[in-house]
């Protein structure tokens, strides 16, 4: 408000003086008298203001005519001007207007209006660096393959977009297969920008595809040193990558390096079983028993599996049935009650004949986790004890038909796989097999499986004449220990054993 009445005052003010001026020029006498080409001009005060003021516009507007005409010359001569830098800043502004579009049609999936878009921008803006990537994005998402290549490799001549170039090239080759060049590529992505997450997880991807083994310890390293990896997974990971050397120098017969290189797997990851198994076996080579056993034990005591007893046992081959089920009460002393544990001392006692042990050592494990080992087992105590064929028959057409139990599954697409391997041969992941169950097969099969238990005979139809009469256990196994000795084999008065030999 104050303000306000300031101005009105001001204003008033220069119009007072302007009125003041004016009338004292028109009372005042005089004026100015000018000569030109012989004639005389006389002003009067007022007239000869007039004419100074009308004198000073009129050279302004002379100057800036002047002014004008010097910069339409230098405009059509290639120099910066203010006409050129209005005609600049109006091009500027239709480049970044189709920019913005053509990166709302990328986003939106619109293929080619966003490559319209790009060319248009790439007209107005002169910035090859800003429109270039989406007129490769573009490309292939119009499927325009060649044109977004040939995009791509522009970018490789700019130092600031060369990295993005590289990229792109490198994820065409990956889609078509082509591995060996994709690989090249992502060495040097990695070489340009070591901490990008993404080229780091492609190139691990790549050499263990590859089998570089050493190259992926590199990137590994490399991952942990930039904060992209834990160091537990690393640990682990880094294990998984020297037993893959270890195994490669198996074939290679480097046993010297091959043993070096298992146990330094085994170090990095003690619970990792393919390296404890391997680690085991070179301490072996060395004479060191103490150690294998030590590294199985371990082992063990993380997750029971079959592979480890098998190493345990290699360490005294020549020992006695008796002997080895005394040995192995040290390896499972941590782990009685896990499944594996009960099948391992299943199968021992079986080969030392001892059938009734074995049934007890496998206890109900056939009732609460059918497989088709479980089962296989019984069928075998079941021979061993001198049950009938059709008694037999029946665990194995059981078998047949149950679930294989713990496997090597991948984590990523559930593909099974006979043995532990670094990488998924079916989605080329990396360390993403568990030993576990698979899920169970809810697909009838088509080869009649089903009905073996139907054309042999079901347990239960060849157990319940004993079952009828008898309802102690105990005694039902007093019964067919009886028929044991009923059932010879070639008139040996023994027990028939072809069937646990085998």
């Amino acid at each position: 408000m104050l303000w306000s009445l300031v101005k009105i005052l001001l204003f008033v003010t220069a119009i007072a003086g302007l009125t003041l001026g004016a009338g004292y020029l028109l009372e005042s006498e005089g004026g100015v008298m000018i000569t030109f080409a012989g004639v005389e001009y006389t002003l009067t005060p007022l007239v000869s203001v007039i004419a100074l003021i009308s004198l000073v516009v009129g050279v302004w507007i002379i100057l800036k005519l002047m002014s004008l005409c010097v910069a339409i010359l230098r405009f059509l001569n290639g120099d910066e001007t203010a006409i050129s830098r209005y005609f600049d800043r109006s091009r500027e502004r239709k480049g970044y207007q189709a920019l913005s579009e053509g990166m709302m049609a990328l986003a939106s999936g619109e293929g080619q209006v966003a490559m319209d878009r790009a060319r248009k921008a790439e007209r107005f803006l002169k910035k090859p660096d800003l429109t270039n990537l989406i007129t490769a994005q573009a490309a292939e998402m119009s499927g325009d393959r060649k044109r977004a290549e040939d995009v791509y490799k522009e970018l490789l001549k700019d130092e600031t977009t060369r990295f993005v170039g590289v990229r792109g090239l490198m994820k065409q080759k990956l889609d078509e297969g082509k591995t060996d060049t994709a690989l090249k590529l992502a060495e040097t992505a990695f070489a340009l920008k070591p901490r990008h997450t993404e080229t780091q997880d492609i190139l691990l991807k790549l050499q263990t595809g590859n089998q570089d083994w050493s190259g992926a310890r590199d990137t590994l390293n490399a991952k942990l040193k930039h904060g992209a990896l834990p160091r537990d997974v690393h640990k682990r990971r880094d294990a998984v990558l020297a037993l893959s050397e270890a195994r490669d120098l198996i074939d290679e017969g480097s046993s010297i390096e091959m043993r070096e290189a298992a146990i330094e797997a085994n170090r990095l990851s003690p619970d990792l079983i393919p390296a404890a198994v391997l680690a085991a076996k070179g301490y072996m080579e060395q004479g060191k028993a103490r150690y294998a056993t030590r590294v199985l034990k371990k082992v063990w005591d993380t997750q029971p599996h079959p592979d480890i007893a098998a190493a345990f046992a290699a360490i005294a081959p020549d020992e006695t049935p008796a002997e080895r089920i005394k040995r192995f009460g040290k390896l499972i002393k941590h782990q009685p009650d896990h499944a594996e544990t009960k099948m391992v001392m299943a199968e021992l006692n079986i080969a030392a004949e001892d059938f009734p042990e074995a049934r007890r050592a496998l206890g109900d494990l056939y009732e609460t986790d059918p497989s088709a080992r479980t089962l296989t087992i019984m069928a075998a105590i079941e021979r061993g004890e001198g049950a009938q064929d059709a008694v037999v028959k029946g665990w194995l057409a059981r078998a047949l038909s149950a679930p294989r139990g713990p496997q090597w599954v991948c984590d990523n697409c559930h593909n099974i796989h006979s043995e532990w391997t670094p990488v998924c041969g079916n989605c080329q992941s990396f360390d993403t097999l568990s030993w576990t169950s698979p899920p169970a097969n809810e697909v009838v099969s088509s080869t009649g499986v089903e009905m073996l238990p139907l054309i042999v005979g079901t347990l239960e139809d060849h157990t319940g004449d004993y079952d009828d009469d008898i309802e102690d256990p105990e005694d039902l196994h007093e019964v067919r220990d009886a028929e044991i000795f009923e059932d010879k084999d070639d008139n040996t008065g023994k027990p028939a054993k072809d069937f646990v030999e085998k």
